[in-house]
C-alpha cells in the first residue's frame, strides 16, 4: 500500500474505488438503521469573512440596475471593471476520453499525469453515463464533490439511504467530510452528461459531518449582459452571489457568449483560476491570442481579473473556476484526501470496520 498512496494526486488509482489493506482483511459494513443526512439550506449556513469577489477598485466602476424575476437578473447598465493585473493562459490541457466507474467515460482535465491538481482542486471530469454505465457504492473523506448536470438525468443514492435525481442544470455541492459512501446511474436509455468537481477541504474541515447543498436549476442565479448570460453556481458574478456556502472558498461560473461579444470578470488576485470549454471556440486571457476549443483546460497566471472575446460566429460555452489555495501537504488514496500517511490508513481503517463516519456503512444496491 505504501508505494500506492503518494503526496498530490494519486493518478495510477481510480478515484472513486478503494481497495482492501491487503487480501485478508475484507470490508465489512455495520447493520445499523438508515438515517438522511440534512440537506443544509444555503441560507443557514455560516458566511465567511472572506471579501467580496469583486475588488474595491472594481465596485466604484461597477452600476447595474437589476430586474429581478426568480434567479434570472438582466442588468440595464453596466461598466467594465478596471483590471489591474489581468491574467493569462499559463497552461492548457486536453481532457482527453477514459474509462471509469463500470462502463462511464471521462474527459478528466485535472488529475491526470499532466495537471495533477490546482489547489484546492483536485479533480475535474466532464462525465458521460450511458446506460447500463453507473458509479457503483465507493466511499470519500477529506473532500467536497460538486456535480452539475448537463444533460440527462442521474440517480444519486448514499449509504444513509438518502436518494435523489440531478437533472440538466442542477447542482449538488456534497460536502463528504468525515465519511460518505454514494453511487449513481442514469434514469431510463439517456446518456448523462455531468461535470464533477473535487475540492480539497482544510485540515480543519476534513472530519466535519457530511452535508449536502442542492440547487435545482431554475433556482440558480443567472445575469444577462451584453450578449453575455452567466450561471452562478458558486460566487460571483456582475454583483450577483451565489447562496451556495464554499469551506474552501471557491468561483463557479457557466458562461455563454454571443459572437462579438467580450467579458471582463474580476477574480481576487491570490486563487488560483482555469477554464473549461464545453462548447465553441474563445480568445481567452490575451486578445492577441490563439483560440481554444471545447475541452481545453486552461490554467491562468496570478491577477485581479480576466478577458474572453468570443470572435468566432457561433456561441460561445465555457466555465471559469477559481479557490483560494488552502497550501497545505496532501496525501490522496483514491477517494480519501488528507494530509499525512497516517491519517490514509485511518481512513482505510474506519471504512473498513465501519466506524468514526462510516458506522452506517452497508452494500446497498441501486433499485433497478
Amino acid at each position: 500500500m505504501h508505494g500506492l498512496i503518494r503526496k498530490s494526486f494519486a493518478i495510477s488509482i481510480n478515484p472513486h474505488r478503494v481497495l482492501a489493506l491487503n487480501e485478508s482483511q475484507k470490508t465489512c459494513f455495520c447493520n445499523l438503521d438508515l438515517l438522511n443526512l440534512p440537506v443544509l439550506h444555503p441560507s443557514l449556513l455560516p458566511r465567511h469573512k472572506t471579501r467580496s469577489f469583486i475588488t474595491k477598485q472594481s465596485k466604484k466602476i461597477l452600476s447595474t440596475i437589476m430586474s429581478r424575476i426568480s434567479g434570472n437578473h438582466t442588468a440595464d447598465h453596466y461598466e467594465i471593471p478596471h483590471i489591474l493585473k489581468p491574467r493569462t493562459v499559463v497552461k492548457k490541457v486536453v481532457a482527453k476520453e477514459q474509462g471509469e466507474g463500470e462502463g462511464a467515460t471521462v474527459r478528466r482535465s485535472i488529475g491526470r499525469p499532466e495537471h495533477k491538481s490546482l489547489d484546492p482542486f483536485l479533480m475535474l471530469d466532464y462525465a458521460t453515463v450511458a446506460p447500463p454505465a453507473r458509479f457503483p457504492f465507493h466511499p470519500h473523506r477529506g473532500i467536497e464533490t460538486v456535480t452539475y448536470g448537463l444533460e440527462g438525468d442521474i440517480t444519486h443514492e448514499d449509504f444513509n439511504g438518502r436518494k435523489g435525481i440531478i437533472r440538466p442544470g442542477d447542482v449538488q455541492w456534497m460536502t463528504a467530510g468525515r465519511g460518505i459512501v454514494h453511487a449513481g446511474k442514469p434514469i431510463g436509455d439517456t446518456a448523462n452528461k455531468n461535470f464533477q468537481l473535487w475540492i480539497n477541504l482544510s485540515s480543519k474541515d476534513k472530519m466535519i459531518d457530511p452535508s449536502y447543498q442542492e440547487i435545482q436549476s431554475e433556482d440558480i442565479k443567472r445575469v444577462q449582459i451584453n450578449g453575455i448570460e452567466v450561471r452562478i453556481i458558486a460566487g460571483e458574478a456582475f454583483g450577483v452571489r451565489s447562496p451556495i456556502y464554499t469551506r474552501t472558498p471557491t468561483m463557479y461560473l457557466d458562461f455563454t457568449m454571443n459572437p462579438g461579444a467580450q467579458l471582463h470578470q474580476p477574480i481576487p488576485e491570490d486563487w488560483n483560476a482555469f477554464f473549461y470549454v464545453i462548447e465553441g471556440e474563445g480568445v481567452f486571457g490575451d486578445e492577441g491570442s490563439v483560440p481554444f476549443s471545447s475541452h481545453h483546460n486552461l490554467v491562468l497566471s496570478k491577477g485581479d481579473g480576466v478577458s474572453v472575446w468570443n470572435k468566432s460566429g457561433k456561441s460561445l460555452r465555457f466555465l471559469l473556476i477559481a479557490g483560494q489555495p488552502l497550501n497545505e501537504p496532501v496525501v490522496q488514496y483514491g477517494p480519501f484526501v488528507m494530509n499525512t500517511r497516517e491519517e490514509i490508513r485511518q481512513a482505510f481503517e474506519d471504512y473498513q470496520l465501519c466506524k468514526n463516519g462510516f458506522e452506517k456503512a452497508k452494500m446497498l444496491k441501486l433499485q433497478e
